[in-house]
């Protein structure tokens, strides 16, 4: 009898995982019974036997992997705590667990199928609710990070499937009804650790606040400054020049912008980091330099991956931010915590500190676009809810500028915001 065939099922399926197989360690662990379904990965594979009861002892790995992913195993396996307590001591402190299952939501129809012999027969299945996948992993140290579905349309259907499955996934992408499901998990590890730093600190015109700025910035062990310089009408470079020369608290460096605005400076700043921490932080001094010890905290305690400032939680300065600002700020982030799922109040707060580890994520991520950002924010932000990563949010107090004015053109910029959304929102919420 004529099956439906799984070749663009998963083909999608691998084409999802590969945005959490960088260049980081990763281990693919999968059912043995896909090992033909799921090619051309570029990652380690365990292909793991279903019915040999012994299949666990055979896990004996000793090196940590940053992505763990599991396919086509905890919904066909009798022993899922056991196997998930196996996988975990292969984690990473800071890595993620990507396990991949069956939307509970079909699996009726699934066993339809199975009956008629439309659909491989699969003897041990369990779809487990995302609910029930928390308890177990709550056991096992395993902190809950995000749930989301893909697939609606799990075949070619007479060659207009890939379309009429993006047009569906697009309007049913805040139900979570996809078939395939993603629940990404991470280890529980609050151990401190210290950290090298790095601070990128772009400037255009501000001769008047730089000085003050660095002398601010706690006094941080193994920290680097990386001045990215704007051409600018006043002395803003020849005042890097002399902070350099004079403040033996950290190391610095200084870049010369080869393009124009925020955004470039901090790519071209980004290039020369050498630490394991990046912190960003505008040198007009509305957020105060001091706030960079909490930042770091929270990185250095393995509590996020990604830490981005927000102005709107404390009352702010009555001059600090114009009333359009305000206004383009609060609906442009309605948009995007639709967007990425992901609840944050400020995305275009111009603090953000992240690992290093993790630039690949945003250079992938930059490639996928291909539609530029004017600030960098959003890249930021955006590279880090796509591949993963724990994102959390710190309030600052945000205060008037008091040299200079701001660099920012509202309406153009805001323009370019709204058309990165629209393409930003068919890459996070459709199959590739």
């Amino acid at each position: 009898m004529l099956k439906i065939s799984n070749k663009i099922f998963y083909d999608r399926h691998r084409k999802e995982i590969e945005k959490y197989l960088t260049s980081k360690k990763s281990l693919h662990i999968l059912n043995k019974n896909s090992k033909n379904k799921i090619v051309n990965q570029n990652t380690k594979k365990i292909y793991f036997n279903l019915d040999n009861s012994n299949e666990l002892s055979k896990i004996n790995l000793t090196e940590k992997f940053d992505r763990i992913l599991i396919t086509d195993i905890v919904e066909n396996y009798d022993d899922v705590f056991g196997f998930l307590d196996k996988i975990t001591e292969l984690l990473a402190d800071d890595g993620k667990l990507i396990i991949s299952s069956i939307n509970s939501k079909y699996s009726i129809i699934i066993k339809i199928l199975e009956l008629f012999r439309l659909k491989d027969f699969e003897k041990n299945k369990s779809y487990i609710h995302l609910k029930k996948f928390e308890n177990i992993t709550n056991g096992l140290n395993l902190e809950y990070q995000k749930y989301y579905t893909k697939q609606f349309i799990p075949f070619k259907l007479f060659f207009a499937g890939d379309i009429l499955n993006k047009i569906v996934e697009i309007l049913f992408f805040r139900f979570h009804l996809g078939i395939k499901t993603y629940m990404i998990f991470r280890p529980v590890n609050r151990e401190y650790k210290n950290l090298s730093k790095s601070i990128i600190i772009p400037a255009k015109n501000e001769e008047g606040n730089l000085r003050e700025l660095v002398s601010r910035i706690p006094n941080f062990d193994n920290t680097e400054i990386i001045f990215s310089y704007g051409q600018s009408k006043d002395k803003t470079l020849e005042v890097m020049e002399e902070i350099s020369l004079s403040n033996n608290n950290f190391n610095f460096k200084t870049v010369i912008q080869s393009g124009k605005g925020k955004a470039n400076a901090v790519w071209e700043a980004l290039e020369v980091i050498e630490n394991e921490v990046i912190a960003i932080l505008d040198a007009d001094i509305s957020v105060e330099p001091e706030t960079l010890n909490d930042f770091f905290k929270i990185i250095e305690k393995n509590s996020a991956d990604f830490v981005n400032g927000t102005r709107l939680v404390y009352e702010m300065e009555q001059k600090s931010m114009r009333f359009l600002n305000k206004i383009g700020n609060r609906f442009f982030q309605f948009l995007i915590s639709k967007l990425i799922n992901e609840q944050l109040t400020d995305s275009l707060c111009g603090t953000k500190v992240f690992k290093k580890k993790y630039l690949d994520d945003l250079y992938r991520w930059q490639n996928y676009l291909k539609v530029k950002d004017p600030f960098g924010d959003f890249d930021l932000i955006f590279s880090a809810a796509y591949s993963g990563q724990k994102i959390v949010e710190m309030p600052v107090s945000y205060k008037e500028r008091r040299y200079g004015t701001t660099q920012i053109s509202r309406f153009r910029d805001g323009y370019k915001l709204l058309v990165y959304l629209l393409v930003s929102f068919g890459i996070f919420n459709t199959s590739r």
